[in-house]
Formats: structure tokens, sequence, C-alpha cells
């Protein structure tokens, strides 16, 4: 069975610009792999670099705000073994470097090693609205690859947990992830946003 951890990966190009992406971290034995599609920022960086960092964050408009293309300047800090940069708000962060890479047309797979593990504040759980973004944020994502009818399907499904248990933070999310579907879908669309 495949673990994968919803996280949001910072990673640095060479001239030090830090690019902000939710990604999916699977958990292997002796870390995690990274596999962003093609063309991507993250992968250009990490490929640059051999070096990132995993950050795990309550706020689910980090996710939504990436995938959205609405905000993706939030504040981030050095990282303290490796060339990176940290979500100021991330509840704790790993620092990973790039130890093998497996290619791949579509999604490469980088295998990364942890070499420095922080625990910044407590994380007190996911209520069902953020849970519920986080999902509505992959979606979003992939508007270009699913069908019209499986992206309504789940977020009127998804909708649910929003309606009944969203605070404000959810709920601006929410709304940016709505907003980037109507536009995607309008016939003069702003296109695509990638994840990574």
């Amino acid at each position: 069975m495949t673990f994968i951890r919803e996280t949001i990966i910072t990673s640095v190009d060479a001239a030090g610009n830090v690019h902000i992406a939710p990604m999916g971290a699977t958990v292997t034995e002796g870390g995690y792999i990274l596999a962003p599609f093609r063309p991507s920022h993250t992968l250009d960086n990490l490929l640059a670099t051999r070096c990132a960092v995993v950050n795990f964050a309550d706020d689910v408009r980090v996710f939504a705000g990436c995938v959205t293309g609405r905000r993706r300047d939030w504040p981030t800090v050095p990282a303290e073994r490796i060339r990176g940069a940290v979500l100021s708000d991330a509840l704790a962060h790993e620092e990973v470097e790039v130890v093998a890479v497996e290619d791949d047309g579509q999604r490469p797979h980088l295998h990364c090693q942890p070499v420095h593990l922080v625990t910044h504040s407590p994380f007190r759980g996911f209520n069902r609205a953020q849970a519920a973004v986080v999902e509505g944020a992959i979606l979003v994502s992939r508007l270009h690859l699913l069908p019209p009818e499986k992206i309504d399907r789940e977020m009127e499904y998804l909708s649910i947990a929003v309606g009944k248990t969203a605070g404000p933070v959810e709920l601006e999310a929410w709304g940016w992830l709505l907003d980037r579907i109507a536009a995607h879908r309008a016939p003069t669309g702003a296109g695509t946003e990638s994840a990574a």
C-alpha cells in the first residue's frame, strides 16, 4: 500500500529564488519519493540543487492559493541544513536531499532522504473542511487531465464538509478553488495551473 502525505514543497533555483508547490510526498523506508509532473519549477529546482524542504502545514490557503495562482508568495525563512527555504507558518518541516532519480517522460521519481527534521508547532488535526480543501486543490491541479463530470461530482461531495465545518480560512480557500474551476471553463479561461 502506498502512503502519501499531502505537503508543501519549497525549492529554490540556482539563483536562490523560492518556489512553493503543494505535492504528495510518498513515504518510503528511507524518506520520500517526490514525483512532480513535467514541466514544473519544482522538478527543475530539484534536479538543479538536489534538495528541497517538505513542509507540513494546516493553513489550507497555501494549497489552494498555489494551485489556483491566487497566491504564491507565502512567507519563508532560510532552511537550516540545506540551501532552501521553509514556510514561516509550517507546523514542521523536513529538509531533504535527492539521492536518486528515476527518469520518466511525464513524472520522474526523485528519491529524497531527510537530513534535518524540525517541529515548530503542535498539529491539532484537520477538520473535515480542511481535508476537503486539500482534496479540492488536488482536483483543481488536474483540471486539464480529468473529465468535467468527475470534477463536478467530487467537488459537490466535498462541499458538504465545507458547508458543515469550514471557518473563514477554509471558506476563502474553497472560494479560490471554485473561482479557478469557473475560469478554466470560461471561453476565455486563464488556462491551467500546475501544482508542482
